[in-house]
């Protein structure tokens, strides 16, 4: 896909009204830090349009980028980030519940796993929550020009066994720095449409 526009539409705080849109949307969770801005960053063509930072926790809305007036990238916030009180993760929780619960147009949820780590309990409640709430996720093996091309097989194994997904999951390495994995995600997304105009 050619990214013509790019606009950040919908912010939605803890007490916001899930918005029923009349695009497709896909969404991106993951940890803080993880690397989520970068991948919207990277998938849109923008340096920066998402914030990203160095300090793990920004994202604390849902936010909705309209691509092409096509689709909308949904950026969730990032969980599992220490220094966020017991009772603001829960209110960040129960908001992405209610937006996995709510979306009528969502297609697509990635979730974002640092290739270089097992996965944590925190990762792995994400992958179970999604499971739960009827999605099948597809997971995007972050930071991947951080290990060697020989480890990537081993690493895939490993956050595939750690999250407890079968062999049907798909699990994507994604470098925000060479932007190796990109094309492949894009291919998946363009998919999407192609099935919607076969089945129109």
């Amino acid at each position: 896909m050619v990214i013509k526009s790019v606009n950040l539409e919908i912010v939605c705080g803890i007490t916001s009204t899930i918005p029923i849109t009349d695009k497709v949307e896909i969404a991106f969770a993951g940890k803080s830090n993880v690397g989520k801005s970068s991948l919207i960053n990277a998938l849109m063509n923008r340096k920066s349009y998402a914030r990203t930072s160095s300090s793990p926790g920004k994202t604390q809305t849902i936010n909705f980028y309209n691509i092409n007036d096509l689709l909308y990238f949904v950026d969730l916030p990032g969980y599992g980030y220490a220094k966020v009180s017991v009772a603001v993760k829960e209110k960040w929780g129960k908001m992405i519940e209610k937006y996995l619960k709510k979306s009528q147009q969502l297609k697509i949820i990635f979730l974002l796993i640092d290739i270089r780590h097992e996965p944590s309990a925190n990762d792995k409640n994400m992958y179970e929550w999604i499971v739960y709430h009827g999605f099948h996720p597809v997971i995007i093996a972050t930071k991947y020009d951080k290990i060697s091309r020989g480890q990537k097989d081993k690493h895939i194994k490993m956050i595939r066994n750690g999250l407890g997904a079968d062999n049907s999951t798909k699990i994507m390495p994604f470098s925000a720095l060479s932007k190796e994995g990109r094309d492949e995600i894009w291919e998946l997304i363009d998919s999407l449409f192609e099935d919607e105009n076969e089945t129109i």
